[in-house]
């Protein structure tokens, strides 16, 4: 396994490349992904007037929903690693509209805290897997909370829980240039908090306690149009960057190829449905 420098500079350079994807598609990702953190959301049941970090908050969606629930005395923190993406977030919620909404760059790995701790509470909606040092980077989101705080959080659990994540990977490569290397073991990628016994090890050294892991599955709905399904999976993948790079035929046989894989998920006329199979992690910050 790389060391943690090479990961983190492997991590910076994937979601930076990554990143117009995630923006182009920031839309489509609130509403079909808004099920992956609806867990941890009626877990954690932010209260008006909390202060609320949402950790890799992407394009800022699920940051503006906490902040409506905290509502006009509370406030919704977003951090993400990838500056384009922290800054379309800017752009989609702007502060004059959206006075109780911060966004914020930062590599909650090396950070001592988040500008504008201590918080009441912390979501996060399948990011924490993707971290190159997952203590460092719970240890940093467990110094942002106050004594006693909650964090509510989803990632993935296993592949066989998830059989539809890997395939637009899997049908879009053969027809792209080459891809970033895929994780392996514990390195970070959608699975790499699988076992909840490790999950439990890193928030412990973290520093929490009252940790509970527990399964949930959930269904993604996707429209009936495979080319446009397909195109969506595609750039929020692994394969997005080289898919962006292709000519024209090489994105179109891309695209017919995930969408062939994605056809056993399909249901003529109604849609996609992406059966998805997360943990809801839960901790409090120690006091």
């Amino acid at each position: 396994m790389p060391d943690t420098d090479t990961l983190r500079a492997r991590n910076h350079a994937f979601w930076t490349q990554a990143a117009p994807g995630w923006i182009r598609h920031a839309d489509r990702q609130d509403e079909a992904g808004r099920p992956l953190g609806a867990a941890a959301m009626d877990w954690l049941r932010p209260k008006p007037g909390e202060r609320i970090l949402d950790v890799g908050c992407g394009c800022g969606g699920t940051t503006a929903e906490l902040a409506a629930a905290a509502g006009p005395g509370g406030e919704a923190v977003g951090v993400d690693l990838a500056e384009p993406m922290v800054a379309a977030a800017r752009q989609r919620f702007p502060r004059e509209r959206h006075p109780g909404l911060r966004f914020v760059t930062a590599d909650i790995e090396t950070a001592e805290a988040v500008t504008g701790a201590p918080f009441d509470a912390v979501f996060s909606r399948m990011a924490l897997m993707l971290l190159a040092d997952p203590v460092a980077g719970c240890t940093t989101i467990r110094r942002s909370l106050r004594r006693g705080g909650r964090l509510a959080a989803t990632v993935f659990r296993d592949g066989g829980a998830n059989p539809w994540l890997a395939a637009a990977t899997l049908g879009a490569a053969p027809h792209l240039g080459p891809l970033p290397p895929l994780p392996m073991g514990d390195e970070p990628g959608p699975f790499a908090f699988a076992d909840p016994g490790r999950v439990k090890r890193i928030l412990t050294a973290a520093g929490f306690d009252a940790i509970t892991v527990q399964p949930h599955d959930v269904t993604l709905d996707a429209p009936d149009e495979g080319e446009v399904v397909a195109e969506w999976l595609i750039e929020m993948g692994p394969a997005g960057a080289a898919y962006r790079a292709s000519a024209p035929p090489g994105r179109a046989a891309a695209r017919a190829a995930a969408a062939r894989l994605f056809e056993r998920f399909r249901e003529p006329g109604v849609g996609y449905r992406f059966p998805a199979g997360i943990w809801l992690v839960t901790a409090a910050a120690a006091p």
